[in-house]
């Protein structure tokens, strides 16, 4: 399965790095997810339980960032064993550019899933990972808002504040491009859509 898409953040790209190469921001924001603990360098061990249709299971996996170009881009590998739900692995590019109000999260994934999962149909698996990737990037956006909350624009005219509360209205509706794998994500984005699978 390929997934790409991407996603503005309204942080500086960063503060968008930290949070991404953060264990305890992206158990946080990753939908069932118990446990990311360091292993070495850039290398991760993660715990999650997902469901896929009528199939439960609780996934163990590695995570390996390479290519790490701080703060700017990263490589993840990944992969996952559920027992006889199935596996999965796979790699996800994951990109920062800066913006005027932040910076954009650009994302490739390349994953391949066996088992039962694999066997409920790729609709079904491509609609679980598209749900928790919306979960991931809202819970993602608010840790972002909570460690980094936007300076009290004092002096902004009330018509360009309720300009700006309209634009972040119509970005929050428009949804996420097809993508994930899970964060990580980042660490997370391929961790979210190799989770999802």
């Amino acid at each position: 399965m390929d997934m790409q898409g991407s996603r503005v953040l309204a942080a500086q790209r960063e503060q968008a790095w930290e949070a991404l190469n953060d264990p305890e921001v992206l158990k946080a924001c990753i939908p069932g997810c118990d446990r990311i603990e360091s292993t070495g360098p850039n290398a991760y061990s993660i715990g999650m339980s997902v469901k896929v249709g009528p199939v439960s299971a609780k996934f163990t996996g590695k995570i390996q960032l390479e290519d790490v170009n701080p703060p700017e881009s990263y490589t993840l590998k990944f992969e996952g064993q559920g027992g006889a739900a199935g596996f999965g692995k796979g790699s996800s590019q994951v990109r920062l550019e800066p913006r005027d109000t932040g910076c954009e999260l650009f994302y490739t994934v390349n994953a391949q899933v066996g088992g039962k999962i694999a066997q409920v149909g790729q609709r079904l698996v491509d609609g679980v990972a598209r749900s928790m990737a919306e979960d991931f990037f809202k819970r993602f956006e608010g840790e972002l808002a909570k460690k980094h909350p936007a300076p009290a624009a004092e002096s902004a005219a009330p018509e360009a504040t309720a300009a700006m509360a309209a634009q972040a209205s119509a970005q929050a509706a428009s949804g996420i491009p097809a993508w994930v794998w899970a964060l990580g994500i980042a660490v997370l984005v391929g961790a979210v859509v190799w989770l999802a699978r």
